[in-house]
């Protein structure tokens, strides 16, 4: 929804296309089309016309098993202002040379080129984020900055760069949408928006996907917060628990009573967890070998990573590969 391409030369609704790939996120979709239809009821005329395209024109079945019908194919060539990409928790899955194709002739053509959540990976697949500022998911970050090191992968909610739109997914859509509204047709109406969905504030494309560590933990103590955000900055290079203790400003033998009182486990433990965790999130969408994947998260032997691994999920780190 660039404003410098109308895909209509400035005259009547504003054409939009989604692209539906199986299993896409419902949330995100409906996230992205919503507010458009709300601009139209609001506005009292057709700003937006939209339009949703599968690979074979057929219905698409989302993650949540609905399905939703589609009105075109790669086989169409349509006439759009922009195009957003709904992908799934498998993105590359089905994406084939004849779907890259479309979106390039798609970009050539002049439509802007979108993508919600994991539908980045299909753009970037397709070498239409190469030298872009980009975003995803923040559970999939890393591996798509793993995956595709031309793409400039920001932490955002969403990106919008030359010709192309990126947003984290989930509720980041409705928020990359109204800000593309207010461009467009004014503040006042992306606001009117806003409220009819009784969303407080349209929040900036700065704003942080994650919430803040204290109300995503349920803890309130000033030093644990810092040792937890540390132990997050350093997963490949663990931080010694005398390190840990200094950040904290108390003893080792205070962070372990402290970690005990707040979240019922030890220091030590929690790092583990989290190491394991981002371990079994790069095992499920990369194609890292396991020893660099144990590296990565600060495991020096992959004997130890797989003990550690089994011991935690219940079966060996290749098994997440099927």
């Amino acid at each position: 929804m660039d404003q410098t391409n109308s895909g209509g030369g400035g005259q009547g609704p504003v054409p939009i296309g989604f692209f539906l790939v199986p299993k896409f996120s419902m949330l995100a979709f409906s996230s992205a089309l919503e507010p458009l239809r709300v601009a139209n009821l609001i506005s009292g005329r057709e700003l937006f016309r939209w339009r949703v395209f599968s690979r074979d024109g057929a219905p698409v079945e989302a993650s949540n098993g609905m399905a939703v019908l589609a009105e075109g194919s790669i086989a169409d060539t349509p006439r759009l202002s922009s195009l957003f990409v709904c992908a799934s928790h498998e993105p590359l899955a089905t994406l084939d040379r004849a779907t890259g194709a479309w979106f390039r002739r798609l970009a050539v053509a002049g439509t802007t080129m979108g993508a919600l959540d994991t539908g980045a990976w299909l753009l970037a697949r397709a070498g239409l984020l190469d030298g872009h500022r980009a975003t995803v998911h923040w559970e999939w970050r890393d591996a798509f900055a793993e995956d595709f090191p031309e793409v400039d992968c920001r932490t955002s909610l969403f990106e919008t760069d030359r010709g192309r739109l990126t947003c984290a997914g989930g509720t980041a859509a409705l928020d990359m949408m109204l800000h593309l509204i207010g461009l467009r047709f004014g503040h006042a109406l992306a606001v009117d928006i806003s409220e009819q969905f009784i969303h407080e504030r349209i929040r900036p494309a700065e704003d942080a996907q994650r919430m803040a560590l204290g109300r995503r933990l349920g803890v309130t103590d000033p030093k644990l917060e810092a040792v937890i955000t540390a132990m997050e900055e350093n997963l490949e290079e663990p931080l010694p628990s005398r390190e840990l203790a200094r950040i904290a400003g108390i003893s080792e033998r205070q962070l372990e009573r402290l970690f005990r009182r707040a979240l019922g486990c030890t220091p030590t433990r929690y790092y583990l967890d989290l190491r394991l965790r981002r371990a079994r999130i790069l095992m499920g969408q990369t194609r890292l070998p396991v020893m660099e994947v144990a590296l990565a998260c600060g495991f020096a032997s992959p004997a130890h990573f797989s003990r550690a691994y089994k011991d935690h999920f219940g079966h060996p780190p290749r098994d997440e590969r099927g």
